[in-house]
């Protein structure tokens, strides 16, 4: 009786893991195959989005699907599908570098959904045009910095005074510092367009998309497709293909078993119980949060 216990247990693991298997051939099969083109295709469009808070995290994903772009020669343009109000000043500068390089080699449009303000804005300036739709809003062009200083208690060992919290003082020359690098990049990149005055720009306001457009903020009042009709048309191409390159929304498979005395059971991660919860199917692919290990991380250098 155990034997046929344990030959039916076996059986249904392995149920598990072909299915496993094939969810995860259809999660990776449209990776594998993104940029295939049709026999008529000039090329293709990729299409690589930014949203949410800029992070070291998201900016490294951002910058595999600008590099993909950038090496593969079906590739001729790229529309950044931007809904963003920004993030930390590091990844936003390497956010920018990285579409910089990008439009160095292609065409790059801009098509800002919602929001594209502060960091997402300074990421997409290299773009050779920005869409906007009605209801977006642009600019933010400015930095926010923590002020004040934080004594260090006497058991604190420094090797020198620099190494220490910096003063009021030094915070505020070092966001005034990179607010005049973020300025003279917007003024750099649109400078031809903008009606508004060095220290306008400056001022941080965000604009609905009608006044960034007529201010030079964006270029054209448009949807998503006809940006990708524009970067198209830039590059070239009549006949094209587009690919969609999303930030994943989880980090695998999550899935537990247990044995009972109606056989095997399986649990998933539960997002609404941050917990396990028993699955009607047998398996499921979960949305786990994406955890950063940098959000936790204390020690400086």
């Amino acid at each position: 009786m155990q034997s046929n216990s344990s030959v039916a247990s076996a059986r249904a693991f392995f149920v598990v893991a072909v299915v496993a298997a094939v969810l995860v051939s259809a999660v990776l099969a449209p990776v594998a195959h993104d940029y295939a083109t049709s026999a008529s295709s000039d090329g293709t469009v990729s299409v690589i989005t930014i949203s949410g808070t800029i992070s070291a995290t998201t900016v490294d994903g951002i910058s595999e699907d600008l590099r993909n772009a950038r090496t593969n020669e079906s590739v001729k343009a790229v529309v950044l599908k931007v809904d963003s109000g920004g993030g930390a000043v590091a990844p936003s500068e390497r956010l920018y570098l990285e579409v910089l390089r990008t439009a160095e080699q292609m065409p790059v449009v801009a098509s800002v959904q919602g929001v594209g303000a502060s960091g997402a804005y300074y990421g997409m300036l290299p773009a050779d045009e920005i869409y906007v739709l009605s209801s977006a809003q642009v600019g933010s062009v400015g930095v926010i910095g923590s002020g004040g200083s934080v004594p260090f208690p006497d058991s604190v060992i420094r090797t020198g005074p620099d190494k220490a919290q910096p003063t009021t003082d030094q915070r505020e020359r070092t966001v005034e510092s990179l607010k005049r690098q973020f300025v003279g990049r917007v003024m750099e990149h649109r400078g031809e367009n903008i009606t508004l005055s060095r220290e306008e720009v400056a001022y941080a306001k965000t604009y609905l998309g009608p006044e960034a457009v007529q201010n030079g903020y964006a270029d054209q009042i448009g949807a998503l497709p006809t940006a990708i009709d524009r970067a198209a048309e830039l590059a070239g191409m009549e006949d094209y293909d587009v690919v969609r390159q999303e930030p994943p929304n989880s980090l695998g498979l999550i899935f537990f078993a247990s044995q009972t005395d109606d056989g095997t059971e399986i649990y998933k991660r539960s997002d609404r119980t941050n917990g396990l919860a028993p699955v009607t199917q047998p398996l499921m692919v979960d949305e786990i949060p994406i955890h950063d290990p940098e959000v936790t991380a204390n020690a400086s250098a």
